[in-house]
């Protein structure tokens, strides 16, 4: 007896339509698995045919063939154990052959009969849908993240012996329902971390508000303790909440990761921070079967990277691309893989290896000691870099709250902007961003084309005259110039203007760090 149950195999983000095929009939008692598999699958063997048998089912004394088409399709994983299992219990006349009928199937079984959660469900049932399939059966781990493709019935099934109560008409399982714009809407940002932690520091708030606004890459040049790692971890509460398309794009990259949390979905934007120590592949992604790297678990999100000069120059090269082209792609013999890498990156870093430069009463390295550090960041890298400020170091009277109070005996007050105040302002420059971008296929500034900065960032007479001194004194590039052009527009969108003026520009110049300070930066 034959029967074909429907699955799916990754490859990177790409989903692939499987057949599972099996035929029993009779010969000699074997049990063959076919179709250009990994080892992964080839153990399925095993585990198939020990659940069968704890589950208190009898497998035929026969010959057994499956076979997981196309075979020019390496499979890889363990989704292909359920279907198998499927199939054969339809060959054994356990389940009705028409109850699977406009299906698809997918999950491991341990060797008890329990079906076990595997990664990348959404991004296959996403293609379930788009292929017309009515119902899609998932482990009951996985059901949540299903769930949270409309148009689709997905059943979360716990082991064998519930599958077969469910088709037998016995213990019938009700699919998992979700509302993903509800549950993105109802969702509690529980962190006690805001803004007005941060005591002084008012140049790190601004630029963080401008880097939220219009999705600019930003370096902190600062010592130890300055409040650059602080402002960091915040930085995911001051950008837009996740739309649906983004949660659902978001949710894709961590579910083949293996990363989702327990609920199944990511509801807020991260913060990814790597160690300084991360290879290249750990932060690209990479591996024998690739997977997702750094800058694509922080797609759609923030990628923090302290201690930016104790990176391996090979990871800090590999940014290049993905900080251009928003994707990673990885090479490999059997297949090329790609990624989203659409990340805001927000960097940290001491100005030299003791960390004081240039306070020279504390420093103790030579002008070389510092001119090497500063230098492991590439000058390719530092243009892609739209903010670039120096962080000083806070006071006494700024940290123990007693200039507040000294404002407060003259009549005045220090209020310190909270994580809300400056949300409220980066909508509001977003709004202005996507009205402007209507027609475009972009919806925030740091993602316009040379064309788009000449079109949406004309400038006057006065502020020409300007940003052509600025371009002559800091010898900046055409990546540069046009970068510089995108932090002003966005400085401006801030302030609701439609026109850029000399202070927008005089800001923006502003946040380029001067070569006076560090030498040839990037050099």
């Amino acid at each position: 007896m034959y029967f074909c149950i429907n699955s799916f195999a990754l490859s990177g983000l790409s989903v692939l339509p499987v057949s599972v095929e099996a035929d029993i009939s009779d010969g000699l008692p074997v049990m063959d698995l076919v179709g250009y598999l990994g080892s992964e699958v080839k153990e399925a063997r095993e585990r198939v045919r020990t659940a069968l048998k704890n589950s208190g089912f009898t497998i035929p004394v026969k010959r057994i063939t499956i076979n997981v088409s196309p075979a020019s399709v390496r499979k890889q994983g363990t989704a292909f154990d359920l279907p198998i299992a499927l199939s054969m219990m339809v060959c054994m006349d356990l389940i009705d052959r028409n109850a699977l009928r406009d299906c698809c199937v997918m999950g491991e079984l341990s060797l008890n009969g329990d079906i076990q959660g595997i990664t990348g469900v959404l991004p296959r049932v996403l293609k379930a849908k788009e292929m017309g399939y009515s119902a899609c059966f998932v482990p009951v781990q996985n059901a949540a993240e299903g769930a949270m493709v409309d148009g689709i019935s997905v059943y979360g099934v716990d082991s064998l012996l519930g599958m077969y109560a469910h088709f037998s008409g016995e213990a019938v399982i009700e699919p998992v329902k979700a509302d993903l714009d509800l549950i993105l809407k109802n969702a509690v940002d529980k962190t006690d971390e805001d803004f007005s932690d941060i005591r002084g520091q008012p140049l790190i708030k601004r630029c963080m508000k401008i880097a939220a606004a219009g999705l600019h890459n930003l370096l902190m040049i600062g010592p130890p303790g300055a409040g650059k790692t602080m402002a960091a971890s915040r930085v995911a509460g001051i950008l837009p909440p996740l739309s649906g398309e983004e949660c659902l794009e978001l949710t894709k990259i961590y579910s083949v990761a293996g990363l989702l949390p327990e609920c199944g979905m990511i509801l807020k934007r991260p913060v990814v921070s790597p160690h300084h120590t991360c290879t290249p592949q750990a932060l690209a992604g990479g591996g024998s079967i690739p997977r997702p790297g750094a800058v694509s678990l922080a797609h759609k999100a923030v990628l923090f990277l302290d201690e930016l000069p104790e990176f391996k120059k090979e990871a800090l090269e590999i940014l290049r691309q993905p900080l251009e082209e928003k994707k990673v792609h990885i090479a490999r013999a059997s297949a090329n893989y790609t990624y989203p890498a659409d990340f805001l990156l927000i960097a940290a870093m001491n100005p030299c290896r003791c960390g004081y430069y240039p306070d020279m009463t504390r420093c103790s390295c030579s002008a070389r000691d510092v001119k090497n550090y500063i230098s492991r960041i590439s000058g390719p890298l530092m243009d892609r870099i739209d903010l670039c400020i120096e962080v000083g170091e806070i006071s006494y009277d700024e940290l123990s709250g007693t200039k507040a109070d000294e404002l407060q005996e003259n009549g005045e007050s220090l209020v310190e902007e909270s994580s809300a105040d400056i949300l409220r302002d980066v909508m509001a420059a977003r709004e202005r961003q996507e009205f402007r971008f209507s027609k475009e296929d972009i919806s925030v500034n740091s993602g316009m084309s040379s064309s788009m900065v000449m079109k949406y960032c004309q400038l006057g007479r006065r502020e020409n005259l300007l940003l052509k001194e600025a371009f002559k004194r800091l010898n900046m590039s055409a990546r540069a110039y046009h970068r510089t052009l995108k932090v002003a527009r966005t400085i401006a969108d801030l302030e609701d203007s439609d026109r850029i003026s000399e202070k927008h520009l005089y800001e923006a110049i502003s946040m380029k760090l001067p070569d006076k300070t560090y030498g040839n930066m990037g050099g």
